[in-house]
């Protein structure tokens, strides 16, 4: 293959560690491409606040796409460069038809202000989302444009099979993903991770033929299909092991620092 022009990468399962930490190699390697002008952007499913952490990675593009492409952040301004928002009567309707497809559904809700929930979501939820900014019902929830609505119900533990049916409950009105547990990620109707990296590159002139791409879950798959060169991590999810054109090694060794570090002979 050709020499890549622009790196695009998850961050969870991808190219961080379990502990959400960095290895020095991989800064090192970060730096390295970053000295000969090859941007890196981290395309992930996390929001903002939980991104805004690895910032110090990022080189002199200064861009991340977060929220599975819903939002384009530009760094050195701390300003939002494009968002790609769920209207407010879209989220009611999609909200209806899950609930009546999936009882005991439960919501939470991003927006540019910060995130939300319902009751039921906040007593299942981990410390580490909380304070929510508004806890009440979705109906009230959705009276804002959204950067993402998420949807969980707590009996399950299987997310292939939850997201198989409420994407046969909302067909294309929506974009409707996973990334880790049983908690369905839904983004405006075709706001992907693929779509809003194809409106960068256009932007930095870079095709899909000139984008290497990692990814591990399937939130990443139409990345991964989009890109010139994908990569699945080893210990990725069995759909995103399929799709990908190449097979990296797992995000506790380094994966995507030790493929970029071999593609770009560093």
């Amino acid at each position: 293959m050709s020499t890549p022009k622009l790196v695009a990468t998850d961050l969870d399962g991808t190219l961080v560690r379990a502990d959400g930490s960095v290895s020095d190699f991989t800064r090192d390697v970060l730096v390295k491409l970053e000295e000969i002008g090859v941007p890196v952007i981290f395309v992930t499913g996390r929001p903002l606040r939980w991104t805004r952490e690895l910032f110090e990675h990022i080189g002199s593009v200064g861009l991340a796409i977060v929220s599975n492409g819903a939002l384009v952040w530009d760094v050195a301004t701390d300003k939002p460069r494009l968002t790609r928002l769920i209207e407010p009567a879209l989220t009611a309707e999609v909200a209806a038809t899950l609930t009546a497809t999936l009882p005991g559904l439960v919501f939470a809700t991003e927006s540019l202000e910060g995130w939300s929930c319902e009751p039921e979501f906040a007593t299942h939820t981990s410390d580490a989302l909380r304070p929510a900014r508004r806890v009440a019902a979705i109906e009230e929830l959705a009276d804002e444009p959204l950067i993402k609505l998420l949807a969980r119900r707590h009996d399950d533990d299987d997310a292939d099979e939850l997201l198989a049916a409420a994407t046969a409950a909302v067909g294309d009105r929506v974009n409707v993903t996973h990334s880790s547990f049983p908690l369905l990620e839904i983004s405006a109707p075709g706001v992907t991770k693929a779509s809003t990296l194809e409106l960068v590159c256009t932007e930095l002139g870079i095709s899909d033929a000139d984008v290497i791409a990692f990814g591990d879950m399937p939130n990443d798959l139409p990345m991964l299909t989009w890109a010139g060169t994908s990569y699945a991590m080893a210990d990725a999810h069995p759909s995103v092991v399929a799709c990908a054109s190449h097979l990296a090694p797992g995000h506790e060794d380094d994966g995507v620092a030790r493929v970029l570090a071999g593609v770009f002979g560093l």
